[in-house]
């Protein structure tokens, strides 16, 4: 017979589980520990709080075991994209490593210089790190990379899908082939964990890339304990659709009407909901943007006081004092009273914050993964299912509305959004692009951390056997040369070769920005009583007097410290929305069909309240009335609308193919607006395209505003910027079909 997962675990591991009396493995533990005990790089997907971490780290510390006594070095590095799930994770494996007797570090930027000088002088066990500290470590101190990660058995690499496809992603990509290439080892084995991977095999590619086929894959079945779901919707002038008054859990009227509050972007009826359904137990409750978390804290902190009830809202955001945000979660995962933490995407990702009763969400989000990752925070005792509830608000309609609203597209994309998770689907990871900007700061990387590089080694080691593998080598010396222009002067060339770091790159490289390759806002501090309560945008300019909502509270600001970039406040009765800048993210192709599809069809949801329901019936009416079942040009105003019912990024394309052809074009929400134009020139105009090859995007990309988006795009030559952006924001080659699809030729390519 085969040995069981559990007796291939070491004594120590095996010690750990009886004393946590584990009845079982979880599925998820069954699968991947002869895996990872086999070696070789695994991508590991299960549900949140299936048991993932563990899965990773039982086989890992029993391989660590058969080794131990060996040379100094690390032996397992975890790379959490947030420092505060570095914190979780080690105070959840802290029992563990100690009795395997195993070292863990915690690493980065708030944790001592002491502790991490001696974690480097004697490096052993594990070390729990960001992309940027160890960026930092390699930068800082490259002569001393192979002798730290000599031993170096494993990588895991937690939240997988947050890298994938991004600047971060490309970043830590390439620092583990430079690792690699330092302590001169083919291949360290790579683990990655995630509950949201849309599509395996690139989830693979993205782990280990050039040869993500002899990636295994690992996905567990743990099923959970199923969902409870429920859609609201709301009018933005607080009535109800149909007059709906408030209602009962199960959509009954409760007769009575919601108290008025004094932010008119909250309408009553939910403001009274979300206080009656949330109150008296533990909640996450998604507000979508900052600005929109402190409103809905500040206005449920209102309504406590209001009734004399102890508060239990409190916002969670990335602006806010860390000290702040591990207070909420700390009261979350210890505290048995009632606590209603309202964020953004800050408590999205495995943060352990114990039990929560309901998940709750302001609009329909931007991506599938996104809710089920937030859909595992809750239902995690056994028999007792997830509560998921989304709250729609909808504009009232009277003569004149735009055709936008009147479709009612929030409530729509929240249904599409459900549909797709019960069917199991989820956005499937980006495909890799250029990265030119993340290219650039990895040569300067690469230059600090060897003292000097050849341009031909550097290529080698960055692209062809990095990450950056869609970068050949006449484009790598486009880069380089455009680095060393006299306006740049990030790199210059020694006589015997090499490449070196030039005056603006040491400025650049000197600083602690430096190993981060996403851009951050410049920011004040905003302090009450010598407490700092979090920061705040300098592009958002506060005057003194003004008052303003921030931590869940209303503040007058006393005194702003240009100089230091502080503002003291004090507390006041009013208070305005704090401005945060921020862009949504990109709607896939897939959620967009299936919201034409719901409003084509005479499907009944059995999740949606009253309100809800008579929101949807309103949209489908409209859909029909426009003859959107036959057509998506439609005549409106002076103008055309056109719903090519297509993803953000192909509509970004198709406009500003219309622009290159002289439109008056502008798109919003899921549709194009063409100005002073007549529905006959639009159509043929949208045939001429669809009938035409697709073109190569470089007259498309060049008209694309603001293109430079990631940290480094202002170092790029118009010529490179153009590249990226036709590579990674439009999608040129699609251009035809997405035509096509605006003409009302809905082709199967729009659910691929």
């Amino acid at each position: 017979m085969q040995p069981s997962a559990f007796d291939t675990l070491s004594e120590p591991v095996r010690r750990w589980i009886w004393q946590r009396k584990w009845p079982s493995l979880r599925d998820v533990q069954e699968k991947a520990i002869p895996v990872i005990l086999a070696g070789g790089d695994v991508v590991i997907s299960a549900r949140t709080a299936a048991g993932k971490t563990e899965a990773a780290f039982l086989p890992l510390l029993t391989r660590h075991a058969e080794h131990a006594g060996s040379a100094d070095g690390f032996a397992i590095l975890y790379v959490s994209p947030l420092k505060a799930l570095i914190n979780d994770q080690h105070r959840r494996l802290e029992s563990l490593c100690e009795g395997s007797g195993v070292l863990l570090h915690k690493w980065h930027g708030d944790v001592s210089a002491d502790a991490k000088t001696r974690a480097r002088k004697r490096p052993s066990g594990i070390v729990l790190i960001t992309p940027e500290s160890l960026e930092a470590l390699l930068v800082r101190r490259g002569g001393e990379v192979a002798q730290m990660f000599s031993r170096l058995d494993a990588v895991v690499i937690d939240e997988l899908h947050a890298f994938i496809g991004t600047e971060r992603g490309m970043q830590l990509q390439s620092i583990l082939n430079r690792i690699e290439v330092a302590t001169v080892r083919d291949r360290i084995d790579r683990i990655g964990l995630s509950a949201t991977l849309g599509d395996m095999s690139l989830a693979a590619e993205a782990l280990r890339p050039g040869k993500g086929a002899s990636v295994t894959i690992v996905e567990g079945k743990d099923e959970g304990n199923g969902v409870r779901l429920q859609i609201r919707g709301y009018l933005l002038d607080g009535t109800a659709p149909g007059d709906l008054t408030p209602t009962t859990d199960d959509g009954d009227p409760t007769g009575k009407p919601a108290e008025p509050f004094e932010q008119s972007t909250v309408p009553a009826a939910l403001a009274a909901d979300l206080f009656r359904l949330l109150r008296g137990q533990s909640n996450l409750l998604f507000a979508g943007s900052r600005a929109n978390v402190e409103v809905y804290a500040d206005m449920l902190r209102s309504m406590c006081d209001e009734a004399s009830f102890p508060n239990e809202f409190f916002p969670h955001h990335g602006n806010l004092a860390r000290a702040m945000r591990e207070e909420i979660e700390a009261r979350l995962r210890d505290d048995p009273r009632p606590t209603t933490a309202v964020a953004t995407t800050t408590l999205e990702l495995g943060i352990d914050i114990g039990e929560v009763e309901t998940i709750a969400q302001i609009g329909p989000g931007f991506s599938v993964a996104s809710l089920r990752q937030r859909l595992g925070r809750s239902g995690r005792r056994a028999g007792k299912p997830a509560t998921l509830r989304m709250f729609v608000i909808e504009p009232p309609i009277g003569r004149g509305r735009h055709p936008i609203d009147r479709l009612r597209l929030d409530l729509v994309q929240s249904i599409a959004m459900v549909e797709c998770l019960r069917a199991g689907w989820c956005e499937p990871p980006l495909p890799a692009g250029l990265h030119l900007s993340t290219l650039l700061h990895q040569v300067m990387a690469l230059i600090v951390q060897t003292g000097g590089v050849s341009p031909i080694v550097a290529w080698k080691l960055l692209c062809e056997r990095g990450p950056f593998r869609a970068v050949g080598r006449t484009l790598f010396a486009e880069l380089l040369r455009c680095m060393a222009t006299p306006e740049n002067q990030l790199i210059e060339q020694a006589p015997e070769g090499l490449l070196m770091i030039g005056e603006t790159g040491e400025k650049i490289t000197e600083s602690y920005e430096f190993y981060a390759v996403f851009a951050t806002e410049r920011e004040y501090r905003i302090i009450h009583d010598a407490r700092t309560l979090g920061t705040y945008p300098l592009s958002s300019p506060l005057a003194r007097g003004e008052t303003i909502i921030f931590a869940g509270r209303r503040w007058q600001v006393s005194e702003i410290d240009d100089r230091a970039r502080v503002i003291m406040v004090k507390q006041t009765r009013a208070g305005k929305p704090p401005h945060f800048n921020g862009k949504g993210a990109a709607i896939h192709d897939h959620v967009v069909a299936t919201m034409r599809a719901v409003l084509a069809s005479d499907e009944a949801y059995p999740y949606l309240d009253p309100a809800a329901n008579r929101l949807l019936d309103e949209a489908r009416s409209c859909f029909l009335d426009l003859q959107l079942d036959s057509r998506s040009i439609i005549a409106h105003g002076q103008g055309v609308l056109i719903l090519p019912w297509v993803g953000t990024r192909k509509l970004q394309t198709l406009t500003l193919a219309l622009l290159s052809r002289e439109f008056k074009a502008s798109h919003f929400g899921h549709g194009i607006e063409l100005q002073e134009c007549e529905a006959e020139k639009a159509i043929e105009t949208l045939q001429d395209i669809a009938g035409s090859p697709a073109p190569d995007g470089k007259e498309l990309a060049a008209r694309l505003a603001q293109p430079a988006l990631a940290k480094f795009d202002t170092f790029l030559s118009d010529h490179l910027m153009t590249l990226v952006t036709m590579v990674e924001r439009i999608s040129a080659k699609d251009l035809p079909l997405i035509a096509a699809n605006a003409l009302g030729i809905h082709t199967t390519h729009e659910v691929a």
